[in-house]
């Protein structure tokens, strides 16, 4: 089977090295493809691709093309001024948590939750206890120890065994990549989180 390929366009290639990164554990299920140059894209065929990440600069020196595919374009701003609207936007200079979150409500709009795409590989994980599933949830959803503990009724040491172990069963280290797994696995809709 064919996987679905992403195109980012960037001429910067520390921020397309960076969204690819992000991409790839975003979406693990697609493959990512990068480039510099619009040419490049055009040498590989453009129609190919099921979304493209393209730079505010892409998409002013190439807008024509970008239009006529407005609704698989996603524009990666600066927090500067917004391109031309009816743009999917993704502010790249928040802080990585807030960046994944913003990706996934994106994704999670743009394919119905993710039931349009391809299921993502399976992780040979150790199970969750109902309890900590909330957990994650609730970390996912960007909720500090304290305020979990306060929602859950438990102690902030009860949270933070929890995490560790969800931690553990999961062999996931950071609070992206909980989110991630939190999202790919229906714990927690980004679409309709804040």
């Amino acid at each position: 089977m064919n996987l679905p390929e992403i195109a980012v366009l960037d001429a910067n290639i520390l921020s397309l090295m960076g969204m690819k990164a992000l991409l790839l554990r975003i979406v693990p299920q697609a493959e990512i493809c990068t480039f510099q140059t619009f040419q490049q894209m055009e040498e590989h065929g453009t129609e190919a691709f099921v979304h493209y990440f393209a730079s505010a600069r892409m998409l002013m020196q190439h807008g024509a093309f970008f239009s006529q595919h407005r609704t698989r374009t996603v524009v990666m701003v600066a927090g500067g001024t917004p391109p031309p609207s009816g743009f999917h936007l993704l502010d790249v200079t928040q802080d990585e948590e807030t960046l994944v979150r913003s990706m996934l409500r994106l994704m999670s709009h743009a394919h119905a939750g993710g039931r349009h795409l391809p299921p993502a590989p399976q992780q040979e994980t150790g199970q969750l206890s109902g309890r900590e599933a909330e957990v994650l949830a609730l970390i996912a959803r960007g909720h500090l120890n304290k305020e979990i503990a306060a929602m859950l009724h438990i102690s902030i040491t009860t949270v933070i065994s929890h995490r560790k172990n969800i931690m553990e069963k999961l062999r996931i280290r950071s609070v992206s990549g909980l989110t991630i797994y939190a999202v790919m696995n229906g714990l927690v809709d980004m679409g309709l989180d804040s």
